[in-house]
């Protein structure tokens, strides 16, 4: 009897694919990290140069006292800062500047989230027209309308005009001439001028609201007043907080409604911390090294409220 022998059929070898050693990769990413650092190069020496640099000169600066050019380092080297305690228009105006910021921010934000709320309204006509218009001031100079408005509130302006007219007032009102009124036209103008600023933030903030969560809400039950409450504000957190941080570092370096408007008077009681800086610099007897230690103050100001402001609205867990 004989045995059949089955062929043996040799089976190819099949290569295994090997992943690329962890040499190539680092190799790989460190290539992609090094072409990123050279496009990001030149705009980090940039901002280094143009804004750090002389921030740091500022401070070095601010360690310095002297008239004019002739400087030198101040003994002991906190003197400016020290002097600063002790200066009560520095203080004044501090006080006004804080004033401004708690009057005038909180109304012009409430104020400018009422009318983005109006005007996102889709069966509103003219919608266009209304933004337009709200929007414009913000466009206008800062000197042009500063001016207009120093001529509408001068004794023989056109508010007292109208005011009389009206029989509300017996005799015009000096409102660039006492403190109360001076700092009333200030806010005013800086209502005028900002609140459609801010007014566009909130509206592309309420067009990118899911509109079902308020027809939800609707559905629910809810009025008009609960929905915006409950479901449209709390969307807006993030706008909301962008433009309070924008706004409060806006008023704290204040400068041109104080200078144009009012001048700072009368005796300073209208003036902005910044308006002093200024004077401090050029106006009186130039004294950089005073002016560079308010400068830091008012930096680090702003950098604490941003800071609170910041820590208020993260309620992230």
């Amino acid at each position: 009897m004989s045995t059949q022998l089955t062929p043996v059929v040799p089976v190819p070898d099949h290569q295994e694919e090997r992943p690329p050693s962890s040499r190539g990769l680092s190799s790989l990413g460190g290539r992609r990290s090094l072409t990123g650092w050279v496009f990001l190069l030149p705009a980090a020496l940039l901002i280094l140069v143009m804004n750090f640099w002389p921030m740091f000169q500022a401070f070095i600066l601010s360690l310095q006292t002297g008239r004019g050019a002739q400087l030198s380092f101040a003994e002991p080297l906190w003197f400016n800062y020290q002097r600063m305690l002790a200066d009560q228009t520095f203080w004044m105006t501090l006080r006004t500047t804080l004033l401004y910021l708690v009057v005038q921010v909180p109304i012009m934000l409430v104020l400018a989230l009422v009318l983005a709320n109006i005007l996102n309204n889709p069966r509103l006509r003219f919608k266009g027209m209304w933004r337009t218009a709200i929007f414009l001031p913000c466009a206008v100079s800062l000197v042009s309308y500063a001016l207009v408005f120093r001529t509408m509130f001068a004794t023989d302006g056109l508010v007292n005009d109208v005011l009389t007219g009206m029989n509300l007032i017996d005799s015009p009102i000096n409102w660039l001439g006492q403190t109360q009124t001076a700092q009333f036209v200030i806010i005013i103008g800086l209502l005028w001028r900002w609140t459609g600023y801010n007014m566009v933030f909130y509206l592309a903030g309420l067009q990118n609201i899911d509109h079902s969560t308020v027809e939800a809400a609707k559905v629910d039950g809810a009025n008009a007043v609960k929905t915006f409450w409950y479901v449209t504000l709390p969307q807006l957190k993030p706008m909301i907080l962008l433009t309070a941080i924008m706004s409060t570092n806006g008023t704290i370096q204040l400068f041109d409604e104080s200078y144009n408007l009012t001048a700072g008077g009368p005796a300073y009681t209208s003036m902005s911390v910044s308006h002093y800086l200024y004077e401090v610099s050029f106006v009186q007897n130039p004294n950089f090294g005073y002016a560079a230690a308010i400068s830091y103050v008012i930096l680090v100001i702003v950098a604490l409220l941003a800071a609170i402001q910041l820590k208020v609205g993260d309620k992230r867990d």
